[in-house]
């Protein structure tokens, strides 16, 4: 029998909830200290994010009732349409120069474009503009700029004569990113597994015999005894103490016999 074979047998999951148990302070001393550096690292080396969003209505106006549904129905068709035109040049070019005019943007038409989202609710004619920034007012005044710029070229584009801005994007305080919480529980887990890991690789590598069981039926050897280890220092050592008095006696009556 092959030593890798002997290993696996007597590597079992015993041995190894065994381990886990005794070193359960180190691996919860592990699970704290990843929680602690993540979050260090989220404070002070991530850069928190804010979001805003405006929400604008695009619709057109029809005086005649019954042709009221009809345009209804090409508005919600045209959404789309609406949201496409919103992430393109003609809108972002301007609205970035309004920026970086009024905020001192440092970005770019690629940066502004990652930054604003477009979004809405199937079967209705509200679109969401939402940015994402640095700065809480970076990010309203991002969303607020690009509805504006939308507003003005929308009408000339595609004739639409009515374009409402529903809500205007306000100051939010509170970063979406990064989320404390969410690392905390990360940074919690990851240190708890490299605790487990920990332990489970340092029980590998020990070689030292923990059982007879593992030398008679793993290693096929016959056990011919058992010895502890005593210290004759302490008074309760049981047999040892009258094996060591008889030899202490048998030595002094040899001296006896020698001189006699």
């Amino acid at each position: 029998m092959d030593n890798s074979e002997n290993k696996e047998r007597y590597f079992n999951w015993e041995d190894i909830l065994n381990e886990i148990r005794k070193n359960i302070g180190q691996i919860v001393l592990f699970g704290i200290s990843g929680l602690v550096v993540v979050l260090l690292i989220m404070l002070f080396f991530i850069t928190p994010k804010y979001t805003a969003t405006t929400d604008i209505l695009v619709s057109q106006k029809i005086n005649n009732d019954a042709m009221q549904w009809n345009a209804q129905q090409t508005d919600l068709q045209a959404i789309n349409t609406y949201k496409d035109v919103l992430k393109k040049n003609i809108i972002l070019e301007p609205a970035l120069k309004e920026l970086q005019k009024k905020d001192h943007y440092q970005g770019n038409i690629n940066s502004l474009s990652k930054d604003i989202s477009v979004s809405n609710q199937v079967n209705s004619l509200v679109i969401s503009i939402n940015a994402k920034a640095k700065s809480p007012v970076i990010a309203a005044d991002m969303a607020n700029t690009v509805s504006e710029v939308f507003k003005r070229k929308i009408t000339k584009m595609m004739h639409i004569n009515n374009v409402t801005i529903v809500s205007s994007a306000t100051p939010n305080d509170k970063p979406v990113s990064p989320n404390l919480k969410k690392g905390a529980i990360i940074g919690l887990l990851a240190g708890l597994l490299i605790g487990i890991v920990k332990v489970i690789l340092m029980l590998g590598l020990d070689n030292t015999v923990k059982s007879e069981k593992y030398l008679s039926d793993d290693l096929g050897l016959v056990n011919l005894g058992v010895v502890y280890h005593m210290n004759f220092n302490d008074k309760d050592y049981g047999v040892a103490k009258v094996i060591a008095r008889n030899r202490m006696s048998s030595e002094n009556d040899n001296e006896q016999s020698k001189r006699v």
